[in-house]
């Protein structure tokens, strides 16, 4: 009986899963139009602190792009351009901070969290100084 079930349900099932997917798409998800320089501002910054840190310089570019990545995601979430302009310095600080310490907790497994704090916190101040001028 389980298989006849199965054999009658199951088609049904999948047609109209794969309807309501392609009739009616969600809003995909989207960072801002800067998403991409601020990522290479981050790799840049964590690179550069890496080398006078004398750390590897790899993983202080991963470290930068992961802290780039969620401050420019943290100001993409507010609404209109111009909400986007009035950058605040602690918040982006703060988010590049955090996703300093997460980034190193991931490749690292935590072994300098307070120095890649300090590099995704640099990460979030160089951003905003630069995109507070444009």
């Amino acid at each position: 009986m389980n298989k006849i079930l199965k054999r009658a349900f199951m088609p049904s099932l999948l047609a109209a899963s794969l309807a309501g997917v392609s009739l009616f798409p969600a809003q995909p998800a989207s960072a801002d139009d800067k998403i991409l320089e601020d990522v290479g501002i981050g790799a840049g910054v964590g690179a550069v602190s890496g080398v006078i840190r004398g750390r590897n310089v790899i993983r202080g570019a991963i470290k930068g792009a992961g802290a780039g990545a969620a401050v420019n995601g943290a100001n993409g979430l507010r609404g209109t351009r111009r909400e986007r302009q009035n950058r605040n310095i602690i918040q982006d600080v703060g988010v590049g901070a955090a996703a300093g310490a997460v980034t190193d907790g991931i490749i690292n497994g935590g072994g300098d969290t307070l120095g890649s704090a300090a590099e995704g916190a640099a990460t979030g101040a160089v951003i905003n100084t630069i995109r507070k001028k444009r």
